[in-house]
């Protein structure tokens, strides 16, 4: 390079990243507005964080890291505390006999730098990397904070972590009780129970009462995990804060009630939903957080099979029908379904939904919010909804006789229908139906698919390794020779980024029933729920079971999982034989 390096922005414009023109709108940017150059040209999307970063490394002669490419040991993390970590926004990455080496954002923070070395009583050395990239490697690798009280919750946590875009002043008054829930250790403790979830991707919050204490759990990849527990006094207090915040009368104590909050969490913005009961030892709430990231997942993501995958992706291009999906709560359904309602979400296409309630709100579908208090269920949705001309419907669930025949009708007149039931298996959701009053012509007439599914915990990739599972669990899980030759069985040893648990996310496992002719015709003759079973397997239909077994073979998930969610048959080594035939 002929030309004299400066600054670090010579070195954007040497490389190309940047031009002359946007290098001096950035500066203006920066004199107007007191931020440094490089936030500026992210800002103005000229450059990227870790453009900037790199070349700010390269300029003072520090080393870039690239966090998302490098795995950081435990025994490193631990050397730095999580409140120092996130204070001072640095992150250990490596030691070395009495040096320890970190990731800061600011090569100028010598402040920072001087004050770990006191600290740790260690030579400190740094590199770079940008701070959104520090802030996220902070979360994955501190994944709890460990031998906490809610005493010291409540004096370190910080009324700034979390922004409510609705206030306790915005709802004052409601129930027209004066409490002593606006109290700042209440405001702190419901902020950390909501921020803390978050951060550990809890699915819901449960504050449970009992007589002497109040427990506080989480729901984390399907799995209950519990928490520190607030004094039991401070019961009343946390519920009425809960209640100003989702709109709930704080005054009425005898009845279920619900809510819904929105909050903002740093740049993420989520619904709580919120359910409150009265128990024996006071009221229990549950807060069920709505992220909306979780539905902008693709029928690709869903974990389906490539045979399953291709069927499916052919069922949501039927002109008419209905698909079902069943499963029990908190089995994904809804994910499943709003998945399938992306991937159709078109402007040529009109989409109607009837919910109870509206967990997630999509652009471009016109969503309806069943209202019993107003006579507004589904029968009465589904029937307004026909005179819109629609041409695909989503019911939220068919829970009684008159939703699944409108479902039916809707189906019958060319409408494609998605809905869901709740049964153990795909094959039952015939019976389900016929049970609820629906003639079994009318059902094989009308129904092309049904989907039943699970969710399994992923093992964590940060902690993967390979297991060799003993004979006789092979022999128990009904394993053919053949397959186990192939199977990469694994497990997770357990680090903080999965909570030590050895799991870390979810993936759904699948049943696909496909109504051909063979099962229509069965279905028509109100034939016992298992012998449908076995032709759709004779067919081609993998079993819940199988699919899990699938996933373990490949070193997704592990045997105790699929156990948790999936029992196996007398008809699963049929379905075993279509692992076979994969291979």
């Amino acid at each position: 390079m002929s030309q004299t390096i400066q600054d670090f922005t010579d070195l954007l414009l040497q490389r190309g990243i940047v031009s002359l023109d946007q290098l001096s709108e950035a500066e203006q940017m920066s004199k107007d507005t007191d931020m440094n150059i490089g936030d500026c040209l992210v800002k103005l999307e000229y450059a990227t964080p870790e453009d900037v970063t790199e070349a700010l490394a390269n300029f003072h002669k520090i080393p870039f890291v690239d966090l998302r490419q490098i795995r950081v040991a435990d025994d490193v993390i631990e050397l730095i505390p999580e409140s120092v970590a996130r204070e001072n926004m640095v992150l250990p990455v490596d030691k070395e006999d009495n040096s320890l080496k970190i990731v800061i954002s600011d090569p100028f923070d010598l402040e920072t730098i001087e004050k770990l070395r006191f600290i740790l009583n260690r030579k400190i050395e740094t590199s770079l990397a940008p701070r959104q990239a520090i802030q996220e490697a902070i979360n994955q690798y501190y994944g709890q904070v460990e031998g906490e009280s809610a005493d010291s919750m409540l004096q370190e946590f910080t009324d700034t972590a979390i922004d409510f875009t609705e206030t306790e002043e915005d709802s004052a008054g409601v129930g027209g009780e004066t409490m002593d829930e606006s109290s700042p250790p209440v405001v702190r403790l419901v902020n950390l129970m909501i921020a803390e979830a978050v951060q550990l991707r809890a699915s819901d919050i449960h504050v449970e009462p009992f007589e002497d204490r109040v427990r506080i759990r989480y729901r984390i990849d399907g799995v209950l995990v519990e928490r520190d527990s607030p004094p039991r006094r401070m019961l009343s207090a946390i519920i009425s804060r809960i209640k100003i915040l989702s709109k709930i009368d704080i005054s009425e104590r005898r009845r279920p009630t619900d809510g819904r909050i929105k909050i903002t969490v740093g740049d993420k913005g989520l619904d709580l939903r919120v359910s409150i009961i009265p128990t024996n030892h006071g009221q229990s709430a549950v807060m069920r957080l709505l992220d909306k990231d979780n539905i902008k997942v693709g029928i690709r993501q869903l974990g389906l099979a490539e045979k399953d995958f291709r069927d499916f992706q052919s069922l949501i291009k039927r002109p008419n029908g209905i698909v079902l999906v069943t499963g029990p709560t908190g089995s994904g359904k809804t994910t499943t379904l709003y998945a399938a309602l992306n991937a159709l979400n078109r402007p040529d296409r009109k989409i109607i939904t009837a919910e109870d309630p509206v967990e997630y709100y999509l652009p471009g579908i016109n969503q309806v919010e069943v209202r019993h208090a107003i006579g507004l269920d589904f029968g009465r949705i589904i029937r307004a909804m026909l005179r819109q001309a629609p041409n695909i419907i989503l019911v939220g669930e068919m829970r009684d006789t008159e939703t699944a025949s409108m479902g039916i009708q809707a189906s019958l007149t060319g409408h494609l229908v998605f809905s869901t039931l709740h049964t153990n298996d795909a094959p039952s959701a015939v019976t389900r139906m016929v049970d609820m009053g629906v003639p079994g012509y009318l059902v094989a007439s009308s129904v092309i698919a049904v989907l039943g599914q699970r969710l399994v915990r992923t093992i964590c990739p940060r902690c993967k390794q390979k297991s060799k599972p003993s004979e006789s669990v092979i022999a128990d899980a009904g394993l053919p020779p053949e397959l186990v030759k192939t199977a990469e069985f694994a497990k997770g040893k357990g680090c903080t980024y999965c909570q030590r648990s050895g799991y870390r996310g979810r993936l759904g496992i699948y049943e696909l029933m496909m109504v051909n002719s063979r099962v229509r015709e069965m279905m028509f003759k109100a034939t016992p729920t298992q012998e449908i079973r076995g032709q759709a397997i004779s067919d081609g239909m993998t079993t819940l079971y199988v699919d899990g077994m699938r996933k373990v073979l490949r070193g997704v998930t592990t045997f105790e999982e699929v156990y948790r969610v999936a029992k196996r048959t007398e008809q699963d080594h049929l379905a075993m034989q279509h692992l076979l035939n994969e291979q």
